[in-house]
């Protein structure tokens, strides 16, 4: 079996070539470039302070989650009376009616992706930060998909703001989105940035134990 270490201490890297690389624009310059001069760009080999933002983020988007799973996601008004539901009432209801594809979505978009997303980045920064010796790769290929499937945690915000422009039938029917529409896409947005916080390239960091660690600027 071949020693993950001693095949890290023996590949190339730019770090160890004394190169950086713009995470803006991605062009390569010397080791000690401060500022990318193609882009304006601050340029370092490492974001040391990007754990603080990823937690930061975290804890506040997860603040953010749970008024959202407790407070209606959808106030509708029929005949002057007005009744809420949250996202899981919401998709029991329309389990009930027969819309089971819609409940499956809404449950998938709304429930399991945000809490993966918070279980994954959460896993993510605690392994660059006690330095984990977890499959780097499969690692790296988390956060990608991470990345990837944020954008889609808001479809049930979507579902929201169509239905409230749609259905508004005078004094009869009318629908608004409840007070966990907002913390809901808030929580989306701050997960979001909790993902686009946390620099990658320390994930690798764990195969390369002699580097030494960058002072924060």
């Amino acid at each position: 079996m071949v020693d993950a270490s001693h095949l890290a201490d023996s590949t190339p890297t730019a770090r160890k070539a004394g190169l950086v690389a713009c995470t803006h624009c991605t062009r390569v310059w010397p080791g000690g470039t401060t500022r990318c001069p193609r882009c304006g760009e601050a340029v370092r080999s490492r974001d040391t302070r990007s754990l603080s933002r990823v937690w930061a983020w975290w804890v506040v988007g997860l603040i953010c989650y749970i008024p959202a799973n407790l407070f209606p996601m959808l106030e509708t008004t029929f005949m002057m009376r007005t009744s809420g539901d949250t996202i899981v009432g919401g998709a029991v209801v329309l389990m009930m009616h027969g819309a089971v594809p819609v409940a499956i979505v809404i449950l998938v978009a709304s429930v399991c992706i945000p809490v993966a997303k918070f279980i994954a980045v959460a896993y993510l920064a605690l392994s660059v930060q006690y330095r984990w010796k977890s499959d780097s790769l499969k690692r790296l290929q988390l956060y990608e998909v991470v990345e990837f499937i944020g954008r889609w945690s808001m479809i049930d915000v979507f579902v929201v703001a169509v239905l409230s422009a749609l259905v508004q039938l005078s004094v009869f029917v009318s629908i608004h989105p409840g007070p966990a529409a907002l913390t809901f896409a808030m929580s989306v947005v701050f997960t979001m940035l909790s993902a686009r916080s946390f620099d990658s390239r320390q994930i690798w960091d764990s195969l390369e134990p002699d580097l030494p660690e960058e002072p924060e600027t």
